[in-house]
Order: structure tokens, then sequence, then C-alpha cells
């Protein structure tokens, strides 16, 4: 696996993948479920390059679509899951049960698909910061509610006022 870190208004994001510019995980200090640099993981920033700049441009609200390599492993219900986050319009926000109808899965299957979202190994590109409680609550963030906030704030999907209150 290569790696590079790189700065973010979340913190350090830790970028890693199979090969130069393909992405299989996107993580931050602290992130419940994070990946963690391995023994046999190289560092390869150069390799990342076009990555981080497209992190740069998200953070400076110049970009609303990630284009990049996806490689991310996971079983087949959460693939399933998680091309259904990529459906999940920039400052927009769903329920849960709203992503288990996107990726064609029962209503009662919320349950699940709540831990195949806690699971996204890749933080922003993938936006599980964009589902919420279906009462409009902002519910758990592998990352922390306030990377979750900071991720809302920046796409327009929430105010200040909204979390003061």
């Amino acid at each position: 696996m290569r790696y590079t870190v790189h700065p973010s208004p979340l913190g350090d994001l830790l970028i890693a993948g199979p090969r130069p510019g393909a992405v299989a995980s996107v993580s931050v200090p602290g992130q419940r479920g994070g990946a963690t640099v391995a023994a046999d993981w190289r560092r390869d920033d150069a390799g990342f390059d076009a990555v981080r700049e497209q992190f740069d441009a998200y953070f400076a609200g110049e970009l609303t679509e990630f284009d990049l390599e996806l490689a991310p492993s996971g079983t087949e219900f959460r693939r399933r899951v998680w091309d259904a986050l990529d459906r999940i319009g920039y400052g927009q926000t769903v329920s849960y049960g709203r992503v288990a109808e996107l990726a064609g899965l029962s209503p009662r299957a919320v349950r699940a698909v709540g831990g195949a979202v806690g699971a996204n190994p890749l933080m922003v590109v993938r936006p599980c910061h964009r589902v919420i409680g279906a009462d409009g609550s902002l519910t758990g963030y592998a990352g922390g509610l306030d990377r979750k906030v900071t991720l809302l704030r920046l796409e327009g999907a929430l105010t200040a006022q909204a979390t003061a209150d």
C-alpha cells in the first residue's frame, strides 16, 4: 500500500491506495475505524499529487465532485451502500432511510445501512457526512461530529445558526 499525508481543515488526511493515484482509504486522526500506516506501507507523496490537488480545490470551495480512481475494499452490501452515497449531491443531506432507498434496499435495512455508512473508508470523497437522522439531527460520524459540521457548512448544507440551537 502507498500513502501520503495531506493537511486539511479536518486535520491531516491519510490518503492510501494500492498504486499511485488509486485511492482505497481517506481518514483523519482519531477516526473510528480509520486506517493507520502499517509497517509495509510506502510513503509516495508524488503518486498522490492529483488527489491532493482535488482535496485542496474541494476545501477551497472550488470542487463539488471528486474525479478519482477509487479502490476501496468491502462486502457487496457495503459497496452497494457506498455507491448510493455517491448519488447524494454536493450541499444536500439525506436520511439513512433515503440511502437505503437509493441502494435499492428495504427501509427495514436502515440499521445495516448505518453500519455500512459508518464503515465508509473514503471520508469526504464518498459523502457519508451528508447522511443525517430522519428528524434532521446530525447523527454519528466516524470522524467526529465537529468534522461533519465543518463539511456540511463548507457545502452550504448547514448554517452556523442551525448548529447553535
